[in-house]
């Protein structure tokens, strides 16, 4: 029986809330980054990490990528978080091209990944992420109205609100992928 692990790192709780989802559809092991280690993670043969997406960064991934050489013989699965809508290519292409900032070409092949959207509580932010997002709304709010993409708009639209797009349905591929690969 393969052993399948779902480890990950959450700032604001929407990646955590899919890695016990996740975790709860394939009756594995769940872990928070910070509470494992490469060497534990040695004696799993799926490994699912998930963590938000900051800046072009993937939360916490430094575990699988400083590791990798140690985990590259695993069946790894990364799955990121993040506002963006994930049904829109040009947000997808985006996200692939910060990833692909991320892991090595060799990672790249070896690492499935996924994309699912999250939340924002803008009461939770740090100080950081709330400064930024007021500087990314007040350009926003300069610009013509028609040249702004569809997440711009809600952005403009939802600002200082909670927004929730976190979705359990959303998982279903990677559980897929995840049973699909057991079987073979």
């Amino acid at each position: 029986m393969e052993k399948v692990i779902v480890v990950y790192k959450s700032k604001y709780g929407s990646t955590k809330k899919y890695a016990q989802w996740l975790a709860e559809e394939l009756s594995c092991d769940l872990v928070e980054n910070k509470k494992i280690t490469a060497d534990k993670l040695l004696n799993y043969d799926t490994i699912i990490y998930g963590g938000g997406l900051y800046a072009g960064g993937v939360n916490g991934i430094n575990l699988v990528t400083n590791n990798f050489d140690k985990l590259s013989n695993k069946k790894l699965i990364l799955f990121t978080c993040g506002l963006a809508d994930t049904t829109n290519k040009e947000n997808i292409d985006s996200i692939k091209n910060s990833i692909s900032k991320i892991l090595s070409k060799e990672m790249q092949d070896k690492i499935k990944v996924f994309h699912l959207r999250g939340s924002i509580d803008y009461n939770k932010l740090n100080f950081v992420h709330r400064a930024m997002m007021k500087m990314m709304y007040n350009m926003l709010c300069k610009r013509d109205l028609e040249t702004l993409k569809n997440d711009d708009k809600d952005l403009i639209a939802t600002y200082g609100s909670i927004v929730d797009f976190t979705d359990k349905s959303t998982i279903k591929p990677i559980i897929e992928y995840v049973n699909k690969s057991l079987v073979n």
